[in-house]
């Protein structure tokens, strides 16, 4: 596993375009997938890679800004793209782009949240193992590729103190249920099934 390189972009759209064809993920395919990796522009950016050096997992963090007119609260990231091609399965290399987005978040002191279209039940069980709590759910913004509405999850885990595997115990910044600024019609965020 390795910070995501520009020259990574084509070997995660292949493997993004497996985890699509076995699993609906991104459930709307991207008209530009590539650009989808991209935005908005992460924080950071990780790939899993094979024997071969292919690219076979991908996870990124968003910061998410503090609003505008609104007190100022903890810093908070979104994990997005996470996906592990089919072919990769079974190696914990979920688990372990999870890991990797913790460590990133722990070192800065920021609380993580992600969302899942409702239906991702191995990718929910991955999150509530790794000690991710179900917060909420609401309706996408985006429909599914038939028009119906998509109905999300929402999951948040709070900064771990350096030293500690105790959370602190202050509330989260922000609700589940709003907006993030890396949505997209694409789909949902994550996708290890």
């Amino acid at each position: 596993m390795r910070r995501r390189r520009a020259t990574d972009l084509d070997g995660c759209v292949a493997a993004l375009a497996e985890v699509h064809r076995v699993d609906g993920y991104p459930l709307n395919w991207p008209a530009d997938p590539h650009r989808w990796l991209r935005e908005p522009h992460p924080a950071r950016a990780w790939v899993a890679v094979d024997a071969d050096a292919a690219v076979v997992g991908h996870v990124a963090v968003h910061r998410i800004p503090d609003p505008v007119d609104g007190p100022q609260g903890r810093p908070t990231a979104e994990v997005a793209r996470l996906f592990v091609a089919p072919r990769a399965r079974g190696l914990a290399l979920g688990s372990a782009l999870l890991d990797r987005a913790r460590q990133w978040a722990d070192k800065r002191a920021t609380d993580l949240v992600l969302e899942l279209a409702a239906g991702g039940t191995a990718a929910a069980a991955l999150y509530e193992r790794a000690g991710w709590q179900w917060v909420g759910t609401s309706t996408a913004p985006w429909t599914a590729p038939d028009g119906s509405p998509v109905s999300l999850r929402h999951y948040t885990l709070r900064h771990r103190a350096s030293g500690s595997d105790v959370a602190p115990a202050s509330p989260a910044r922000r609700r589940a249920s709003r907006p993030a600024a890396s949505r997209s019609p694409g789909g949902s965020s994550t996708s290890i099934s």
